[in-house]
């Protein structure tokens, strides 16, 4: 196998100018041994000194170091696995989820999003989403007593989103600042504000998830915030907030069972180069980019990041990719 790649070298008044290597494997041992066992007596530079500088600042270009090496992108933290498109390591996984997830020095996954640090509790890559648990909202343990809370909020500008299987609720809101009505009645006799309604009827409000009598004599309604300002705004006039997802029961698949948790959903961009890369007939590297150009990389184990694939022709590029 051949590999074609450019050394840009540092320039030395106008000595060294940058050039291609067509070389094999075997070449580069060699080009390496003799760039180890090299005479600065018999460098042509104007002082030995910049020979020796020329050796040193050479050397980046022919050795992997541990965060250029595929082995370097973790593949879980703590019991929850990360494949494509997440990384945990910059310069794994896809640049649209860049710096989005974070593994704690304890072992425990984090989101991290305008609000705050979050832990994951679990990723599906199957149904892509993710469940998260956000301390500041109410749980059973709270009871009628309401703790200080902050909106949850995503990053619009990532490809993360609020799932539509979330359901919100709400309790000891204001009824001078927020319409608490049985939303079914309330909608058929007031259609233009149904949307505005938190719905005191709700079957959640009913049915509280593990703890059906812990709010005691405390109010409870429904609402989905089509925004965070929206979400930012109910909590104002509420005391505090739960979020309530529905998850795919075990033995009935068509069965839906609620729990709290927030669940986001989050794209797997499909890309050739990403495919390619991810064959095992090809390789079978992992999808990385460039931490400075964001370009893509395919990170091959115990051996270097190329632009397409792990075995037959590479192409290699300068590269950067941060530990």
């Amino acid at each position: 196998m051949r590999l074609s790649f450019s050394l840009p070298f540092i320039h030395f008044i106008a000595i060294f100018k940058p050039y291609k290597l067509d070389i094999n494997h075997q070449t580069l041992k060699t080009s390496i041994t003799f760039l180890m066992a090299y005479n600065p007596s018999s460098c042509s530079c104007f002082h030995h000194s910049f020979c020796l500088l020329f050796i040193i600042f050479s050397f980046p270009y022919f050795f992997l170091t541990k965060a250029q090496a595929a082995g370097h992108c973790r593949t879980s933290c703590g019991t929850i696995p990360i494949s494509y498109p997440f990384g945990i390591d910059d310069g794994c996984g896809s640049p649209y989820y860049r710096h989005i997830l974070v593994c704690s020095d304890s072992g425990f996954l984090e989101l991290r999003t305008p609000s705050g640090r979050y832990q994951v509790r679990s990723i599906s890559y199957s149904d892509p989403h993710m469940i998260v648990t956000d301390p500041f909202m109410w749980s059973c343990q709270d009871g009628h007593h309401f703790r200080a809370t902050r909106p949850f909020s995503l990053d619009t500008s990532t490809h993360l989103t609020l799932s539509s299987q979330n359901d919100y609720l709400f309790f000891n809101c204001s009824e001078e600042r927020v319409i608490v009505q049985p939303k079914p009645i309330f909608c058929e006799r007031f259609p233009d504000r149904c949307d505005s309604t938190c719905d005191s009827a709700s079957y959640l409000c009913r049915h509280l998830p593990g703890c059906a009598t812990a709010l005691g004599g405390s109010s409870c309604c429904s609402y989905l915030p089509k925004a965070t300002e929206s979400l930012r705004l109910m909590l104002k006039y509420c005391a505090s907030y739960a979020s309530i997802y529905w998850r795919t029961g075990v033995n009935a698949p068509d069965d839906q069972v609620p729990e709290y948790g927030i669940r986001v959903d989050f794209d797997i961009p499909v890309t050739t180069d990403c495919l390619q890369c991810q064959d095992m007939k090809k390789g079978g590297g992992s999808c990385g980019f460039d931490t400075q150009s964001q370009s893509f990389l395919c990170l091959c184990n115990q051996r270097s990041n190329v632009t397409t694939y792990c075995n037959g022709m590479l192409v290699f590029k300068p590269f950067h990719l941060h530990s």
